[in-house]
């Protein structure tokens, strides 16, 4: 059975992400719908690409995946199709598909000129565009029929960390807070380790906080699992799942995690310092 994942920043009170999916049961029945989410932050590219980059490896080889993240039709800007990874991802051209695939090559590129003549009406891209798109993919169709090759689209830098040689400082951002208020910045592990080597310790430093310990994960910070309740609300920095530096509150939650916390908002900078 076919998989059809859905991520949009719809959200789940209009009629929006219900069109989307009635559309695709009456091209096909028989195909199988996930929700990525319908949560992402209006026309935020930046959260997309951190949630679906995250997502997407689980689902089998061969998903198509509709990005319907500030896709509002335009005649002006096209709606591509990247295969990618083994899978295809349907989004506006409006650089997001490079944020999620900044570190791999698309095995292919298309512009989809699914409903595009001149004559043609779209009232809504995801399910006048997307929808028929992702369908005739789903029923074994060949990418070339709704879509003519292209060799790039547009591409948006993803922001990187930076390390200050002089000062011996990386000086990164955070880039995402999810459900539970940890904050993602956009320093990983490896460029951690790298710029760090020889160096005998560090600080992590945001706002007027340091921290000077990385735990491996969020348990990880417990010490004596019979007194595990006298670690809630403890603060941490971690290596998330993505290999991400993550600053943390242990068992915290949207109300009194790391972001109320910390008051730290995405853009704002975070600092290690090594001694």
């Amino acid at each position: 059975m076919s998989i059809i994942t859905l991520t949009s920043d719809f959200g789940n009170l209009d009629y929006r992400v219900a069109a989307v999916k009635g559309k695709i049961l009456s091209l096909n029945s028989k195909v199988n719908i996930v929700d990525i989410t319908h949560d992402i932050q209006a026309f935020n590219l930046i959260q997309t690409s951190y949630i679906v980059r995250n997502a997407y490896k689980y689902f089998p080889k061969g998903t198509i995946h509709i990005l319907s993240v500030d896709s509002f039709y335009n005649r002006s800007r096209k709606n591509i199709l990247y295969k990618a990874d083994g899978s295809y991802f349907l989004a506006a051209d409006n650089g997001l598909l490079s944020l999620i695939f900044f570190d791999i090559k698309p095995e292919a590129i298309y512009e989809i000129t699914l409903n595009n003549r001149f004559d043609d009406v779209v009232n809504f891209t995801s399910t006048d565009v997307f929808v028929p798109a992702a369908v005739h993919l789903a029923n074994g169709g060949l990418p070339e029929v709704i879509g003519r090759k292209i060799d790039s689209a547009k591409e948006l830098l993803f922001p990187k960390p930076v390390f200050n040689e002089s000062e011996k400082m990386i000086i990164g951002e955070v880039t995402y807070i999810d459900n539970f208020g940890n904050i993602i910045s956009n320093i990983s592990k490896d460029f951690f380790e790298s710029t760090g080597k020889g160096n005998e310790g560090f600080t992590i430093k945001f706002r007027n906080l340091t921290l000077s310990r990385v735990y491996s994960s969020h348990t990880e910070v417990v010490s004596d699992w019979e007194r595990e309740t006298e670690f809630h609300g403890q603060s941490a920095a971690i290596f998330n799942d993505s290999q991400l530096l993550e600053l943390t509150i242990y068992k915290g939650s949207k109300k009194n995690g790391a972001k109320s916390l910390f008051g730290l908002n995405v853009g704002e900078n975070i600092y290690v310092e090594f001694v």
